[in-house]
């Protein structure tokens, strides 16, 4: 046969494959006379079959790999190769299906790159060109798995948050019977113990890592709201493991059908340490919400009966950082809320016309103005979305206060009194900005971290309430009351982690406290060194019965060490007055505190633990992504209306799939999916 003259010789060879076949045609230009010699089949599908005759016109097609036979030709009638190709290619021939499981990488029958005909005996009588199939060689045959896919739908719907019972929605039933046909569509109750079922087995995964945890553990709590008066408190832990890495995991979501009630918070955290079997080994809780003081106690009395080395139940934060950030920046906004709404408006003025915003940038340009912020409008829900806006908005002034010039329906702006209101209060709002940023992070800070920021905030702002500007002094003044009543629950527990951190010890203590108390921070660094104290002793004492033992040495020699704890107390130094003593480490910008007392924990066996443990204990409750919210969350009604079972298994097995919690296999395999197109 002549060579085609074709840009693409190696597709036209292999359409050549194709034979030609004239099927009664009534043409003056074709002869019709068939050629006394037929040509050799070239369609590659003849590679896995065979012709037989099995009465005078009529040929099948027989399976060379399971001797099933299939319609051919009847007469003059052929009956073309597309369901030879479907048996062969597409799982329909047990022998090769069965091949195709002992190998998954095995390439199927005609899956290397090419171009798939209408390979009947010839081409069709017609000028239109044939449809091409094309198979990815990478995409080896998968059989179908009726249980695999029950759990991908359960993965969908706990990932997305999707309602369960979009296993009975009309289109999405429609979708995937479409999609693959010989599924049988589950229905709400089935889709709901797949979940279940899902949560239950990343459930063990999260055990085993708790159980293996060397020290104790900290929760928090954080209540959410519903349209039906109930409560829902997420239980989070977060702990220590083997390689001192800091796990945060959420544990519980529990209903309280009385969430006002002083019990409620206690009744959330015995049920999370029944459920776990953490007895004995809370460490700290932080919670963010007002309580009774009969509520603060029952905590307080549950924390220190289930832990006893918690300074006698101190070790509860009462109030969650995130929270007291978000509630003092809206006093900061209730302050100047006239100025803030005028600022507003002006923004909305520009951002809302694209011809505005285009002659805003204009003017901007023509003033030279350095300031590389975009303006953006805010989202009231989230503060830091308007303080930054007014940031932007305040190094923009001037571009804002020409507009008039060029725009006569533009209302005036703020007057230069009001701008200057607005630049005050960012640089309050920046302090609390800031430290928010920090809850924010993808890593999990250890909690000496914030007694940096905690310490700052209390002195700028005390400095701030005192000023003898006015309008700084009406700013800040509200934001250092409510300030004060966080410093005031929290810096204890702050201070002592920051002791542990071997750059600072006690030093940083003293350096802030006098910063901020004057004449009486004598009597505050006696507290914060009284309490680190008293702590130590409360773990010396637990050692004996302390919720894993140590044996550095591994030979069994725990009673031996209390005994050398014991007879040398009185004559040496503790661990922890040893450890103060001892010079402070270089400051270094980037240094893991964990990774310090993992190498010294041989040097300082009991003190290592206390480590372990004060630097875990979180400041906030909410998840990083709800850090600047300034409503509280609710329960969506359709929850609501699903048994507090449930609730609690999507939306736990969510955090673990996402964070990693369980094993988190299936979602990896689902975020290194490639998308894949097969032109039909």
């Amino acid at each position: 046969m002549e060579a085609i003259p074709t840009e693409n010789n190696a597709l036209v060879n292999m359409e050549m494959h194709l034979e030609p076949v004239y099927l009664g045609m009534e043409t003056n230009n074709i002869e019709t006379t068939p050629p006394t010699k037929r040509r050799k089949k070239k369609s590659m599908v003849w590679e896995h079959f065979t012709i037989e005759t099995v009465s005078p016109g009529c040929r099948r097609a027989c399976c060379k790999q399971c001797k099933q036979s299939f319609a051919y030709s009847m007469g003059a009638k052929v009956a073309g190769t597309s369901h030879l190709k479907r048996h062969i290619a597409k799982g329909g021939c047990p022998v090769v299906l069965r091949n195709q499981q002992q190998d998954p990488m095995a390439m199927t029958p005609f899956s290397a790159p090419s171009k798939i005909a209408n390979d009947s005996a010839g081409p069709t009588p017609t000028t239109d060109p044939p449809k091409r199939r094309y198979r990815t060689s990478s995409v080896p045959y998968v059989a179908f798995d009726s249980d695999r896919c029950r759990q991908e739908i359960a993965q969908m719907i706990i990932l997305h948050d999707y309602p369960l019972h979009i296993v009975e929605h009309p289109g999405f039933v429609a979708f995937v019977r479409n999609l693959q046909p010989n599924f049988n569509m589950v229905n709400f109750n089935t889709v709901q113990g797949d979940c279940i079922a899902t949560y239950l087995g990343e459930k063990q995964s999260v055990q085993n890592l708790i159980e293996g945890m060397p020290g104790r553990i900290c929760l928090t709590l954080d209540l959410w709201t519903s349209c039906q008066t109930t409560g829902y408190v997420f239980v989070t832990g977060q702990f220590v493991d083997n390689e001192w890495k800091i796990h945060r995991k959420l544990l519980n979501v529990v209903m309280e059908p009385f969430p006002e009630s002083d019990s409620a918070f206690s009744h959330a955290v015995s049920s999370c340490l029944s459920d776990w079997n953490m007895e004995g080994r809370l460490f700290s809780i932080t919670i963010n919400q007002n309580l009774s003081e009969a509520g603060i106690d029952s905590l307080r009395s549950l924390l220190s009966e289930k832990n006893p080395n918690t300074l006698g139940g101190r070790s509860l934060l009462n109030h969650c950082l995130a929270r007291s950030l978000s509630s003092i920046a809206q006093e900061a906004f209730k302050v100047c809320q006239e100025t803030v709404n005028k600022v507003r408006d002006c923004v909305k003025y520009v951002k809302t016309s694209d011809v505005l915003e285009e002659k805003f940038l204009e003017l901007k340009q023509q003033l030279q103005v350095p300031s590389m912020k975009t303006l953006a409008i805010d989202d009231q829900t989230r503060w830091n979305t308007t303080y930054e806006m007014l940031l932007s908005a305040s190094e923009l002034k001037e571009v804002f206060s020409c507009i008039d010039t060029t725009d006569p329906d533009y209302s005036k702006g703020p007057t230069a009194e009001e701008w200057k209101q607005i630049e005050n209060l960012c640089t309050c709002l920046k302090l609390l900005f800031d430290t928010a940023n920090l809850l924010t992070s993808a890593t999990i800070p250890t909690t000496n971290t914030f007694f940096h920021e905690v310490w700052k905030i209390q002195l700028e702002l005390t400095r701030a309430a005192t000023s003898e500007d006015l309008v700084i002094n009406a700013i800040a003044k509200p934001m250092q009351v409510g300030f004060d009543t966080y410093w005031k629950s929290c810096c204890l527990i702050l201070a002592i982690a920051v002791v542990m951190d071997p750059r600072f010890k006690m030093k940083l203590v003293e350096f802030s406290f006098t910063k901020i108390y004057g004449e009486e921070a004598a009597s505050y660094i006696n507290l914060v060194d009284e309490g680190i104290h008293q702590m130590f002793l409360e773990y010396v004492g637990g050692l004996e019965g302390s919720v894993k033992q140590e044996d550095v040495a591994g030979l069994g020699l725990t009673d031996f060490d209390m005994y050398i704890m014991e007879t040398t107390s009185q004559q040496s130094k503790s661990e922890l007055d040893q450890y103060l003593e001892e010079s402070l480490l270089p400051r270094v910008h980037e240094f893991d505190v964990m990774g310090w007392w993992k190498l010294n924990k041989v040097k300082y066996p009991t003190l290592s633990k206390m480590a372990r443990d004060i630097l875990t204990v979180p400041v906030s409750t909410v998840a990083p992504e709800l850090v600047f919210e300034t409503e509280r969350k609710e329960m969506d009604r359709y929850r609501c209306s699903l048994r507090p079972e449930t609730v609690e298994a999507v939306i736990c097995a969510k955090d673990w799939l996402v964070g990693g919690g369980g094993n988190g296999d299936s979602v990896d395999m689902m975020k290194a999916m490639v998308k894949m197109e097969f032109p039909i």
